[in-house]
């Protein structure tokens, strides 16, 4: 059987993920290895910038892939209609069907998200908090994507 525009657009997307993911918790596992202080964090040598660059590349890329193609392309290849439904109501919708564990879950990782990325607080221990925030968000990404790719890989068949 020849797969459809929709699963194929969907395989495309997932491939992209997953490279996200392998970089992701590459550098989750580096982290954990390295173990940074808070005092640590204020003093970064320059494989430590690189390593939390990497980090935010990845973990960023992964969120916005995720909820800006992914979730768009699984519901398409579902045959949902999208046009209509904004983000909050496709993670909804994904969640009814199963393949999201909470909508509002999602949408704390993404505010996590949103707080590393973009707020940048003059406190080390703040910024230090919201990595480690962000370490946490990371994890339940990679654990959301792997749950998606079980439900993928049921599509295909």
């Amino acid at each position: 059987m020849t797969p459809s525009t929709e699963q194929l657009a969907l395989r495309q997307i997932h491939a992209v993920c997953q490279t996200h993911a392998q970089a992701l918790e590459e550098a989750l596992h580096d982290m954990q290895l390295r173990a940074l202080s808070v005092d640590e964090y204020q003093h970064l040598t320059k494989e430590d910038r690189r390593l939390l660059d990497q980090f935010a590349y990845r973990y960023t890329r992964l969120q916005d892939d995720m909820g800006a193609r992914l979730m768009p392309a699984v519901l398409k290849a579902l045959g949902e209609d999208i046009a209509p439904m904004s983000a909050i109501d496709r993670f909804s919708r994904l969640e009814q069907i199963g393949w999201l564990a909470s909508a509002d879950d999602w949408m704390t990782l993404r505010q996590v998200r949103n707080q590393f990325s973009h707020d940048y607080p003059d406190s080390a221990t703040e910024r230090y908090e919201r990595l480690q925030a962000a370490i946490q968000a990371a994890q339940k990404l990679v654990i959301t994507l792997a749950h998606f790719q079980s439900h993928i890989a049921n599509l295909q068949q």
